[in-house]
């Protein structure tokens, strides 16, 4: 589907940094939740159209969405970025080994100790979000991605710290999809706080298995999330 009208003006309120924010949210949802068909050709006036508001935000929306790789752009048009899911779980694969590494590290050498005071500081964060859930969202996946690269900070390891950067942008875009839910964003704001909580009481044997079960939820959720929003996609799109 392609539609090119475009309504010029812009009819959401509040300033145009706002709204632009608003048409991006939007957009990353529809796109996350499959509304768009794989094939579906995707313009800035025919997006304008349909939410209402002028090309402006929406050209912006669709620059962070290409640059967040959930979008493409070919032939003047924005067509939904197909997961490589064969790519994600090798990418997932490599992401558990850098993880448990650093905590491997800690179990095979008494010299090596995890920094309280990065536990310290993350505790003290994740027992905010505990108190104070922040809403379910793509943008969780920052924060989640967040405590991830500072417990391996903590571990002491600053090359494994970069592989794992360097890997989570790599699964950014298709861990989006692990946190569209309240029960998913409470799950893992739990497991963080009790994985820290064994480090600090030194318990490495099982802050490692809570570390390696805790990721691995996360793959089972992004794989049957994703594969379910591809199979939606080769059937149907449409915003509304």
């Amino acid at each position: 589907m392609d539609t090119d009208v475009d309504t010029g003006v812009d009819t959401g309120p509040g300033p145009a940094g706002v709204l632009g924010s608003r048409v991006e949210e939007r957009l990353r949802t529809a796109v996350l939740g499959a509304e768009f068909g794989l094939r579906e050709r995707l313009t800035e006036s025919g997006l304008a159209r349909r939410l209402g508001v002028s090309r402006t935000p929406v050209r912006a929306a669709l620059a962070g969405l290409v640059a967040d790789g959930l979008l493409t752009r070919a032939d003047g048009a924005y067509y939904v970025a197909v997961p490589d899911l064969a790519e994600l779980r090798d990418l997932y694969e490599l992401r558990v080994t850098l993880e448990l590494r650093g905590i491997a590290r800690a179990l095979e050498s008494p010299t090596v100790r995890h920094d309280p005071a990065v536990l310290a500081e993350q505790r003290l964060w994740w027992r905010s979000m505990r108190a104070e859930p922040p809403e379910p969202g793509p943008g969780f996946a920052l924060l989640d991605e967040r405590f991830h690269v500072e417990l391996s900070r903590a571990a002491g390891n600053a090359a494994l710290t970069a592989a794992l950067v360097a890997v989570n942008a790599k699964i950014r875009r298709i861990r989006m999809y692990d946190f569209l839910t309240a029960d998913r964003v409470t799950t893992t704001v739990v497991e963080h706080l009790g994985i820290l909580e064994l480090l600090q009481a030194g318990e490495l044997d099982a802050a490692y298995r809570a570390l390696h079960v805790h990721v691995g939820e996360s793959l089972a959720v992004v794989w049957e999330r994703a594969t379910r929003a591809l199979t939606r996609m080769t059937l149907h799109g449409g915003l509304s």
